[in-house]
């Protein structure tokens, strides 16, 4: 079953990093508030990166490794990302 790891851009200017086998409805989560504890405090604003991955163990991994980024490189990875490919209301 495909998974998405994904971060998404806080209010505060932070990223928050985290993994799903809906996108679509994980992102209507984070944006209603009703989403992870963070996004709840720091209102989800936008979608900045995400990565469609074959399964959850491989997206659980694939989270990991990006917790473990320091910001700088995070945000670089954002900057890359090619913004017309993201599709999600």
């Amino acid at each position: 079953m495909t998974a998405y790891v994904y971060m998404v851009r806080c209010a505060n200017g932070a990223l928050y990093t985290g993994w799903t086998n809906d996108l679509v409805h994980r992102l209507a989560m984070h944006r209603r508030g009703s989403g992870a504890k963070y996004t709840r405090a720091f209102k989800a604003v936008d979608l900045a990166y995400f990565e469609e991955l074959p399964d959850k163990r491989t997206a659980l991994q694939r989270e990991y490794a990006l917790k473990q980024l320091a910001k700088k490189q995070k945000e670089e990875l954002v900057r890359q990302f090619p913004r017309k490919s993201l599709k999600i209301p």
